[in-house]
């Protein structure tokens, strides 16, 4: 067990999980690197972490340190920056109409019942369409940062939810649930805009979306969002920035 020196509370430790298989490339093992205790991770502390690429499931705090293999890298989007695409400007137009709203961490039967559809559309067999009730507030709504739900509805019908941290330099996208019969109107996408517009509204410079891993289609559609930024080697820079010097 180590002490990361680079945070500012030297009572922060650090230690690796035993592999397991990869969830996001085949044949792989994965390790994790975990921040204890729990209870010292309020929201400054938090953003440290993350801006040396820490993400957290509910209390749980990581980041990715496997064996032989650094793909999971991970990535920001500078929002004063951002110009969205032609089909993300199209994308605006066709979810025009959806309401987004911040709720504080609760308890939200309509918002479990969403949750259990897209798991078991998007996720079935993963484990996590099998969630009960605690499982889900643990996962989800157990935080000990600044933290909202931003519930979106359509016509009065709740037809997605996303987790949003708050931290001193921008917004932390956690994770994202969305009514999977609606896939024409691609949500996913429309929720990261709407994340990247509140970030400016709070004139926060970072959308943290996680990890981007390049050979995975589930994780590497973020460099969509341009500017994207990796961290890599201790320092946050493009990709191509990584490429160029890792070739």
């Amino acid at each position: 067990m180590t002490l990361l020196t680079e945070l500012p509370i030297q009572r922060l430790q650090f230690y690796l999980t035993a592999p397991y298989p990869c969830s996001y490339l085949p044949d792989r093992m994965a390790r994790s690197q975990v921040a204890t205790p729990a209870g010292l991770v309020d929201t400054p502390v938090f953003g440290e972490l993350v801006r040396l690429g820490f993400r957290r499931s509910g209390h749980y705090v990581y980041r990715p340190r496997c064996d032989a293999c650094q793909a999971c890298l991970p990535a920001r989007v500078a929002v004063a920056d951002f110009q969205p695409r032609r089909s993300q400007r199209r994308n605006q137009v066709r979810n025009r109409d959806i309401d987004c709203v911040l709720h504080p961490l609760e308890f939200s039967e309509a918002h479990y019942d969403l949750y259990r559809r897209y798991q078991a559309a998007r996720h079935a067999g993963g484990g996590m369409d099998m969630d009960d009730r605690e499982q889900y507030r643990a996962f989800l709504l157990a935080s000990q940062v600044d933290s909202a739900l931003a519930e979106f509805r359509l016509d009065g019908r709740l037809v997605m939810v996303s987790l949003i941290d708050r931290l001193l330099d921008g917004l932390s996208a956690v994770y994202t649930f969305y009514e999977p019969d609606l896939a024409k109107r691609g949500l996913g996408v429309h929720n990261v805009l709407t994340q990247i517009r509140l970030a400016a509204g709070l004139d926060l410079p970072y959308l943290y979306l996680g990890y981007w891993i390049e050979k995975s289609p589930k994780m590497a559609y973020k460099s969509d969002y341009q500017p994207l930024e990796v961290y890599r080697d201790r320092a946050w820079q493009t990709p191509a920035e990584t490429e160029m010097e890792h070739d």
